[in-house]
């Protein structure tokens, strides 16, 4: 088996972090008479390594494969991060 070393740490730190800016950036919003605001989803065309990684840190819910569903929603805290790396990544707010 083979060991992680920090630069292969990195690569997957920043896949699960483009991976997240991705879902954010091609998200909708779906109307819920549970949240007012609406939900905001994304289709989870990513490698699901990603995916799983992202739902355990909490930034996604629903996600877990190989679910039904086609799509994945995205916390508040899912948003809140990818706002921080729109920036990073876009330099955009």
């Amino acid at each position: 088996m083979e060991k992680n070393t920090p630069k292969k740490d990195k690569a997957q730190e920043q896949i699960e972090e483009l991976t997240l800016l991705m879902l954010y950036l091609t998200h909708w919003i779906e109307k819920s008479r549970f949240v007012p605001a609406g939900i905001l989803r994304s289709w989870k065309g990513y490698p699901f390594d990603a995916l799983d990684k992202l739902v355990e840190k909490g930034y996604l819910f629903g996600t877990k494969h190989p679910g039904k569903s086609k799509s994945a929603i995205l916390t508040e805290e899912g948003v809140t991060k990818a706002k921080k790396l729109k920036e990073k990544y876009l330099r955009q707010k």
